[in-house]
């Protein structure tokens, strides 16, 4: 399993695993037996139509239903930021190869080169091209600059940094106004990813970075203080 490196535009650097072709394949299987399981449950309801019906408007129910599974992949990676269930139960994810999430027109790139990739090619094509390729990318991440990263080992991150906070939250740092959405955004991709590779050299650049533009200093630990950091910005830009 090879890694990969990320220079973000906040200049921190995060080292993180490409996710292997085994995994992809696991994936790859476990999705195909979610888009089973719903194939077997909609030809057992079609079942009911054939009788009530004619056969152009049982055609035409059969061709809607099978909608879903022809947009499996496209529908899971644009609602899930990524993951379809397969890569989430293998702990995988779609990013753009300098590490931001990826775009609803890179899932459709992929989405729509898997006919060379996997099924005109019984995945043949697919499976070439993440064995000789650097990061492992099929046809497709390369036409999207998209890879999958593996993360397995992840540091449990608070979902609080990502909500709401109480009305009841006191904010440290008052100075974090000073941030644009920008910057905010930046922090938290940048966090979430050194969370999930376990890179603490990258937390603890990014602690010294959001310090440098803040001027200030503080005796938190790195990966406090950035929770505080964001929950703070939350609680003061929502004008509380």
């Amino acid at each position: 399993m090879s890694n990969t490196n990320v220079n973000t535009a906040q200049n921190v650097n995060i080292n993180y695993q490409v996710s292997s072709l085994g995994y992809r394949i696991v994936a790859f299987i476990i999705d195909l037996l979610v888009m089973a399981v719903y194939l077997i449950v909609i030809d057992y309801i079609g079942l009911g139509f054939r009788d009530i019906v004619d056969n152009n408007t049982y055609f035409g129910i059969s061709e809607l239903l099978f909608l879903p599974v022809a947009f499996y992949s496209l529908f899971f990676n644009i609602a899930f930021g990524g993951r379809t269930p397969g890569k989430f139960i293998m702990k995988m994810r779609v990013v753009k190869i300098d590490g931001s999430p990826a775009r609803w027109s890179d899932y459709l790139t992929t989405w729509i080169i898997r006919l060379i990739d996997i099924w005109s090619t019984n995945g043949g094509v697919g499976i070439i091209a993440i064995i000789f390729t650097e990061k492992n990318q099929r046809l497709g991440d390369s036409a999207s600059d998209t890879i999958v990263i593996d993360a397995r080992k992840t540091t449990k991150i608070s979902h609080t940094i990502l909500e709401e906070v109480d009305q009841s939250y006191e904010p440290t740092f008052m100075m974090v106004n000073n941030l644009s959405d920008n910057d905010v955004n930046e922090i938290k991709e940048i966090y979430r990813l050194a969370a999930e590779s376990r890179d603490f050299k990258a937390l603890h650049q990014l602690r010294h970075k959001v310090e440098e533009l803040l001027q200030t200093n503080s005796e938190l630990r790195d990966g406090i203080f950035i929770r505080t950091i964001l929950k703070d910005y939350t609680y003061l830009t929502q004008g509380r």
